[in-house]
């Protein structure tokens, strides 16, 4: 059940960061849902060390809190990607 919700938060926060972040974004489905994956991780992890000062890799959950931080990482995730592929969203 874990990994069906994390293709849901992946899926939902992939395709909301990608609405909001500028620029063309290629890609598919698999893309979105790996780019909201990745954001979630990323996120997750950015709360955590926010709140206990320790980084540890932890993911956001399936809930309202758990989808903002993940879109907030998947737009990161978005960001960085661009910064290693060197191409611009403008």
């Amino acid at each position: 059940m874990n990994l069906i919700a994390w293709i849901i938060l992946g899926l939902i926060a992939g395709a909301i960061a990608k609405a909001i972040y500028p620029g063309r974004h290629g890609g598919g489905i698999i893309a979105t849902m790996l780019l909201g994956i990745v954001g979630a991780l990323i996120g997750g992890t950015i709360v955590t060390l926010l709140e206990t000062g320790t980084l540890q890799i932890t993911a956001a959950t399936l809930s309202i809190p758990g989808l903002i931080v993940a879109i907030i990482g998947a737009i990161i995730a978005i960001f960085l990607w661009g910064l290693l592929t060197d191409r611009t969203s403008h």
